[in-house]
Protein backbone atom coordinates (compact mmCIF):
# COMPACT_ATOMS: atom_id res chain seq x y z
CA UNK A 1 0.00 0.00 0.00
CA UNK A 2 1.24 3.33 -0.96
CA UNK A 3 0.85 5.63 1.94
CA UNK A 4 2.22 8.60 1.07
CA UNK A 5 1.74 9.42 -3.22
CA UNK A 6 4.45 10.69 -4.61
CA UNK A 7 3.94 13.06 -7.98
CA UNK A 8 5.89 11.17 -11.02
CA UNK A 9 5.98 14.01 -12.81
CA UNK A 10 8.41 16.53 -10.63
CA UNK A 11 12.12 16.86 -11.69
CA UNK A 12 13.64 15.71 -8.42
CA UNK A 13 12.72 12.84 -5.88
CA UNK A 14 13.76 14.92 -3.20
CA UNK A 15 14.18 18.13 -2.03
CA UNK A 16 16.38 18.50 1.07
CA UNK A 17 16.94 21.46 3.58
CA UNK A 18 19.47 21.99 6.30
CA UNK A 19 23.22 20.73 7.27
CA UNK A 20 26.35 20.76 4.88
CA UNK A 21 29.03 20.02 7.00
CA UNK A 22 32.83 18.44 7.14
CA UNK A 23 33.44 14.98 8.71
CA UNK A 24 37.04 14.21 10.02
CA UNK A 25 37.21 10.52 10.72
CA UNK A 26 40.22 9.12 12.51
CA UNK A 27 42.51 7.06 10.17
CA UNK A 28 44.05 5.68 13.79
CA UNK A 29 41.30 4.77 15.25
CA UNK A 30 40.07 2.48 18.12
CA UNK A 31 41.56 4.54 20.54
CA UNK A 32 40.64 7.81 22.07
CA UNK A 33 39.83 11.15 19.90
CA UNK A 34 43.02 12.85 22.19
CA UNK A 35 45.54 10.47 20.88
CA UNK A 36 44.22 10.12 16.87
CA UNK A 37 46.45 12.26 15.53
CA UNK A 38 45.77 11.33 11.57
CA UNK A 39 42.00 12.18 9.92
CA UNK A 40 40.45 11.48 6.48
CA UNK A 41 37.96 14.62 5.79
CA UNK A 42 34.86 13.25 3.94
CA UNK A 43 31.29 15.66 3.38
CA UNK A 44 29.14 15.90 6.49
CA UNK A 45 25.99 16.08 8.06
CA UNK A 46 22.71 14.40 8.52
CA UNK A 47 20.79 15.53 5.48
CA UNK A 48 23.45 15.98 2.98
CA UNK A 49 24.91 12.24 3.77
CA UNK A 50 20.71 11.54 2.88
CA UNK A 51 21.32 13.56 -0.15
CA UNK A 52 24.22 11.67 -1.18
CA UNK A 53 22.69 8.00 -0.17
CA UNK A 54 19.92 8.88 -2.21
CA UNK A 55 22.17 10.10 -5.49
CA UNK A 56 24.04 6.55 -5.49
CA UNK A 57 21.07 4.79 -5.31
CA UNK A 58 19.68 6.39 -8.29
CA UNK A 59 17.54 8.99 -7.43
CA UNK A 60 17.20 12.89 -7.71
CA UNK A 61 18.00 15.38 -5.26
CA UNK A 62 18.21 19.00 -4.93
CA UNK A 63 18.96 21.15 -1.75
CA UNK A 64 18.87 24.47 0.14
CA UNK A 65 21.55 24.85 2.00
CA UNK A 66 24.07 27.68 2.93
CA UNK A 67 28.03 27.27 3.24
CA UNK A 68 30.82 28.88 4.25
CA UNK A 69 32.80 31.14 1.60
CA UNK A 70 36.16 29.22 1.40
CA UNK A 71 37.52 25.89 0.51
CA UNK A 72 35.19 23.65 2.56
CA UNK A 73 31.92 25.30 0.65
CA UNK A 74 34.35 24.47 -2.68
CA UNK A 75 34.54 21.29 -1.25
CA UNK A 76 30.94 20.41 -0.35
CA UNK A 77 29.92 21.83 -3.31
CA UNK A 78 31.84 20.28 -5.68
CA UNK A 79 30.84 16.65 -3.94
CA UNK A 80 27.92 17.23 -4.43
CA UNK A 81 28.18 18.29 -7.95
CA UNK A 82 30.08 15.30 -8.83
CA UNK A 83 27.50 13.24 -7.10
CA UNK A 84 24.64 14.57 -9.05
CA UNK A 85 23.07 16.68 -6.66
CA UNK A 86 21.61 20.20 -7.85
CA UNK A 87 23.48 23.01 -6.00
CA UNK A 88 21.84 26.06 -7.33
CA UNK A 89 20.02 26.42 -4.02
CA UNK A 90 23.50 26.12 -2.01
CA UNK A 91 24.70 29.79 -0.92
CA UNK A 92 27.63 31.51 -0.07
CA UNK A 93 27.89 32.66 3.47
CA UNK A 94 28.60 36.62 3.38
CA UNK A 95 29.92 37.80 6.48
CA UNK A 96 32.27 35.22 7.31
CA UNK A 97 30.30 32.03 8.45
CA UNK A 98 32.12 28.69 8.63
CA UNK A 99 31.28 25.44 7.69
CA UNK A 100 30.70 23.20 10.46
CA UNK A 101 33.11 20.66 11.28
CA UNK A 102 32.68 17.67 13.03
CA UNK A 103 35.34 15.44 14.47
CA UNK A 104 34.65 11.92 15.17
CA UNK A 105 35.66 9.26 17.89
CA UNK A 106 36.28 5.69 17.29
CA UNK A 107 37.24 4.20 20.43
CA UNK A 108 36.30 0.82 19.50
CA UNK A 109 33.42 -0.60 17.45
CA UNK A 110 30.79 -0.13 19.75
CA UNK A 111 31.89 2.93 21.39
CA UNK A 112 32.06 6.39 19.21
CA UNK A 113 31.19 9.86 19.75
CA UNK A 114 31.37 12.98 17.63
CA UNK A 115 32.51 16.55 18.75
CA UNK A 116 30.83 19.33 16.62
CA UNK A 117 32.89 22.67 16.00
CA UNK A 118 29.35 24.76 15.11
CA UNK A 119 30.13 28.27 16.60
CA UNK A 120 28.72 30.73 14.01
CA UNK A 121 27.72 28.07 12.05
CA UNK A 122 27.36 28.54 7.64
CA UNK A 123 24.18 26.23 7.65
CA UNK A 124 22.32 27.75 10.46
CA UNK A 125 22.59 31.22 8.00
CA UNK A 126 20.27 29.83 5.52
CA UNK A 127 17.74 32.54 5.07
CA UNK A 128 13.83 32.40 4.07
CA UNK A 129 15.25 34.84 1.23
CA UNK A 130 16.92 31.74 0.49
CA UNK A 131 13.56 29.54 -0.08
CA UNK A 132 12.43 29.74 -3.28
CA UNK A 133 8.83 27.81 -4.16
CA UNK A 134 8.97 26.96 -7.82
CA UNK A 135 12.14 24.64 -6.70
CA UNK A 136 10.26 23.32 -4.14
CA UNK A 137 7.23 23.01 -6.63
CA UNK A 138 9.81 20.68 -8.64
CA UNK A 139 10.16 18.24 -5.95
CA UNK A 140 7.98 15.08 -4.57
CA UNK A 141 8.57 15.46 -1.60
CA UNK A 142 10.97 17.80 1.06
CA UNK A 143 12.83 16.90 3.78
CA UNK A 144 13.77 18.82 6.77
CA UNK A 145 16.39 17.89 9.23
CA UNK A 146 15.90 18.85 12.89
CA UNK A 147 19.09 21.00 13.27
CA UNK A 148 17.69 23.87 10.93
CA UNK A 149 15.38 24.69 13.41
CA UNK A 150 17.88 25.26 16.27
CA UNK A 151 18.44 28.66 15.44
CA UNK A 152 17.46 31.74 13.54
CA UNK A 153 17.50 32.39 10.59
CA UNK A 154 17.38 28.85 9.49
CA UNK A 155 14.14 28.00 11.38
CA UNK A 156 11.94 30.86 9.97
CA UNK A 157 13.29 29.32 6.27
CA UNK A 158 12.80 26.08 7.24
CA UNK A 159 9.35 26.75 8.36
CA UNK A 160 8.67 28.84 5.08
CA UNK A 161 9.88 25.75 2.99
CA UNK A 162 7.15 24.01 5.01
CA UNK A 163 4.57 26.18 4.00
CA UNK A 164 5.21 26.54 0.90
CA UNK A 165 5.45 23.15 0.33
CA UNK A 166 2.04 22.21 2.17
CA UNK A 167 0.46 25.43 -0.24
CA UNK A 168 1.67 23.11 -3.28
CA UNK A 169 0.92 19.64 -2.06
CA UNK A 170 4.62 18.81 -1.56
CA UNK A 171 4.92 15.67 0.84
CA UNK A 172 7.22 17.14 3.77
CA UNK A 173 9.69 14.37 5.04
CA UNK A 174 10.68 15.27 9.13
CA UNK A 175 14.04 14.11 10.33
CA UNK A 176 14.13 14.62 13.66
CA UNK A 177 17.85 14.87 13.69
CA UNK A 178 18.98 16.53 17.13
CA UNK A 179 22.11 17.63 18.04
CA UNK A 180 22.39 19.53 21.26
CA UNK A 181 24.48 22.28 19.70
CA UNK A 182 22.84 25.60 19.23
CA UNK A 183 19.86 25.11 21.26
CA UNK A 184 19.10 26.60 24.39
CA UNK A 185 16.49 24.80 26.28
CA UNK A 186 14.50 22.25 25.89
CA UNK A 187 10.81 24.03 25.71
CA UNK A 188 12.15 25.10 22.35
CA UNK A 189 13.23 22.59 21.06
CA UNK A 190 9.53 21.05 21.78
CA UNK A 191 8.38 24.09 20.08
CA UNK A 192 9.95 23.96 16.96
CA UNK A 193 10.23 20.23 16.31
CA UNK A 194 6.50 19.93 16.78
CA UNK A 195 5.64 22.51 14.62
CA UNK A 196 7.13 20.54 11.84
CA UNK A 197 5.91 17.61 13.24
CA UNK A 198 2.73 18.65 13.12
CA UNK A 199 2.85 19.01 9.13
CA UNK A 200 5.16 16.14 8.01
CA UNK A 201 4.01 13.17 6.11
CA UNK A 202 6.93 11.51 7.56
CA UNK A 203 8.37 11.77 10.31
CA UNK A 204 12.14 10.14 11.24
CA UNK A 205 13.49 10.02 14.83
CA UNK A 206 14.38 7.74 17.84
CA UNK A 207 12.56 7.36 20.73
CA UNK A 208 15.01 10.05 22.58
CA UNK A 209 14.11 12.88 19.61
CA UNK A 210 10.33 12.04 19.85
CA UNK A 211 10.69 12.61 23.73
CA UNK A 212 11.93 16.16 22.98
CA UNK A 213 9.44 16.61 20.64
CA UNK A 214 6.40 15.89 22.76
CA UNK A 215 8.06 17.51 25.87
CA UNK A 216 5.32 20.24 25.55
CA UNK A 217 2.65 17.84 24.05
CA UNK A 218 2.22 14.89 26.59
CA UNK A 219 5.53 13.49 27.96
CA UNK A 220 6.38 9.79 28.64
CA UNK A 221 4.19 8.46 25.75
CA UNK A 222 4.78 5.11 24.36
CA UNK A 223 5.62 4.40 20.98
CA UNK A 224 2.08 3.33 20.18
CA UNK A 225 0.79 6.48 21.40
CA UNK A 226 3.42 8.53 19.82
CA UNK A 227 2.57 7.25 16.70
CA UNK A 228 -1.17 7.96 17.07
CA UNK A 229 -0.66 11.54 18.09
CA UNK A 230 1.16 11.75 15.09
CA UNK A 231 -0.95 10.14 13.23
CA UNK A 232 -4.27 12.61 14.36
CA UNK A 233 -2.01 15.19 12.96
CA UNK A 234 -0.88 14.42 9.27
CA UNK A 235 1.41 11.68 9.74
CA UNK A 236 0.97 9.21 7.38
CA UNK A 237 3.78 6.80 8.40
CA UNK A 238 6.17 7.34 11.86
CA UNK A 239 9.37 5.60 12.37
CA UNK A 240 10.61 5.14 15.93
CA UNK A 241 13.83 3.97 15.90
CA UNK A 242 15.74 2.04 19.21
CA UNK A 243 19.12 1.62 17.97
CA UNK A 244 20.43 -1.81 18.31
CA UNK A 245 16.66 -2.66 18.86
CA UNK A 246 15.78 -2.40 15.65
CA UNK A 247 12.85 -0.10 14.44
CA UNK A 248 9.59 0.35 14.10
CA UNK A 249 7.52 1.92 11.11
CA UNK A 250 3.54 2.49 12.33
CA UNK A 251 1.37 3.41 9.43
CA UNK A 252 -2.07 5.67 9.77
CA UNK A 253 -4.27 2.40 8.95
CA UNK A 254 -3.06 1.19 12.64
CA UNK A 255 -0.73 -0.87 11.53
CA UNK A 256 2.86 -1.72 12.51
CA UNK A 257 6.29 -3.25 11.06
CA UNK A 258 9.39 -3.69 12.68
CA UNK A 259 12.77 -4.06 11.61
CA UNK A 260 16.01 -5.37 13.10
CA UNK A 261 19.82 -4.63 12.02
CA UNK A 262 21.28 -7.26 10.59
CA UNK A 263 24.30 -9.11 11.55
CA UNK A 264 27.93 -7.56 10.76
CA UNK A 265 30.98 -6.69 11.88
CA UNK A 266 30.88 -3.46 13.35
CA UNK A 267 34.17 -0.82 12.81
CA UNK A 268 31.69 2.49 14.43
CA UNK A 269 28.37 3.54 16.09
CA UNK A 270 27.65 5.98 13.83
CA UNK A 271 26.17 7.23 10.79
CA UNK A 272 23.70 3.97 10.09
CA UNK A 273 21.05 6.39 10.71
CA UNK A 274 21.37 8.64 7.58
CA UNK A 275 22.31 5.56 5.44
CA UNK A 276 18.93 3.75 7.09
CA UNK A 277 16.99 7.26 5.30
CA UNK A 278 18.47 7.46 3.09
CA UNK A 279 17.18 3.53 1.32
CA UNK A 280 14.09 3.48 3.23
CA UNK A 281 13.16 6.61 0.82
CA UNK A 282 14.63 4.98 -1.69
CA UNK A 283 11.80 1.80 -1.21
CA UNK A 284 9.35 4.72 -0.74
CA UNK A 285 10.15 6.19 -4.15
CA UNK A 286 10.40 2.70 -5.30
CA UNK A 287 6.73 1.83 -4.43
CA UNK A 288 8.29 -0.88 -2.11
CA UNK A 289 5.90 -2.36 0.43
CA UNK A 290 6.64 -0.90 4.12
CA UNK A 291 8.30 -3.87 5.46
CA UNK A 292 10.83 -4.05 2.32
CA UNK A 293 11.61 -0.25 2.45
CA UNK A 294 12.15 -1.19 6.37
CA UNK A 295 14.43 -3.47 5.63
CA UNK A 296 16.81 -1.88 2.75
CA UNK A 297 17.14 0.64 4.95
CA UNK A 298 18.69 -1.65 7.61
CA UNK A 299 20.85 -3.22 5.11
CA UNK A 300 22.31 -0.07 3.95
CA UNK A 301 22.27 1.40 7.92
CA UNK A 302 24.59 -1.85 8.65
CA UNK A 303 27.03 -1.32 5.95
CA UNK A 304 27.36 2.30 6.84
CA UNK A 305 28.52 1.37 10.58
CA UNK A 306 31.30 -1.31 8.86
CA UNK A 307 32.75 1.40 7.03
CA UNK A 308 34.95 4.36 7.86
CA UNK A 309 33.03 7.05 6.63
CA UNK A 310 29.34 8.16 6.07
CA UNK A 311 28.99 10.41 2.65
CA UNK A 312 31.78 8.51 1.28
CA UNK A 313 30.74 4.65 1.54
CA UNK A 314 26.73 4.94 0.51
CA UNK A 315 26.55 2.11 -1.08
CA UNK A 316 24.41 1.09 -4.23
CA UNK A 317 21.36 -0.56 -4.92
CA UNK A 318 23.11 -3.32 -5.96
CA UNK A 319 25.40 -3.71 -3.30
CA UNK A 320 22.47 -2.91 -0.91
CA UNK A 321 20.31 -6.23 -2.26
CA UNK A 322 23.78 -8.86 -2.78
CA UNK A 323 24.23 -7.73 1.32
CA UNK A 324 20.42 -8.64 2.00
CA UNK A 325 20.87 -11.63 -0.30
CA UNK A 326 24.06 -12.51 0.97
CA UNK A 327 22.89 -12.08 4.80
CA UNK A 328 19.82 -14.22 4.14
CA UNK A 329 21.46 -17.35 2.76
CA UNK A 330 23.58 -17.24 5.63
CA UNK A 331 21.20 -16.23 8.35
CA UNK A 332 18.17 -17.12 7.10
CA UNK A 333 14.87 -15.15 5.26
CA UNK A 334 13.56 -13.93 8.21
CA UNK A 335 17.17 -12.38 10.07
CA UNK A 336 16.61 -8.44 10.34
CA UNK A 337 12.69 -8.81 10.07
CA UNK A 338 11.01 -8.22 13.42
Amino acid sequence: MNYVTFDQSKKYDLILLGRVAVDLNPVDYNCPLDESTTFKRYLGGSPANIAVGLSRLGKKCGFFARVSDDQLGTFVTKYFEKEGIDTSHIVRCENGEKIGLTFTEIKSPTESSILMYRNMAADLKLDVCDIDEDYIKQGKAILISGTALAESPSREAALKAVMLAKRNNVPVIFDIDYRSYNWKNEDEISIYYAAVAREAEIILGSREEYDLTERLIKPGMSDAETAAYWHAQNAKIVIIKHGKQGSTAYTCDGQSFSIKPFPIKLLKSFGGGDGYASAFLYGLFEGLEIIDALEFGSASASLLVASHACSEDMPSAEKVKEFIKKEKEEYGEMIARG
